[in-house]
């Protein structure tokens, strides 16, 4: 059985975080070429991201506007 710390961390497509930001998909493209966010790639090229570095990145964004 998997406890929390060892279970694997959900991988986001850009699609899903940019629906997290409400920006679009290249934008996060974007941020993960310029270094902003840690992107995993997959055997076929396509970029994925780590859930807790995102749900982290989202946190910090909405400090920062209040």
């Amino acid at each position: 059985m998997m406890t929390e710390e060892t279970s694997p961390d959900p991988l986001l497509t850009p699609a899903e975080v940019a629906a997290l930001f409400r920006v679009n998909p290249k934008t996060v493209t974007r941020w993960a070429r310029a270094g902003k966010v840690t992107a995993i790639r997959t055997l076929g090229g396509h970029r994925r991201f780590r859930r807790s570095e995102i749900l982290r990145c989202l946190e910090q964004s909405e400090e920062a506007e209040f």
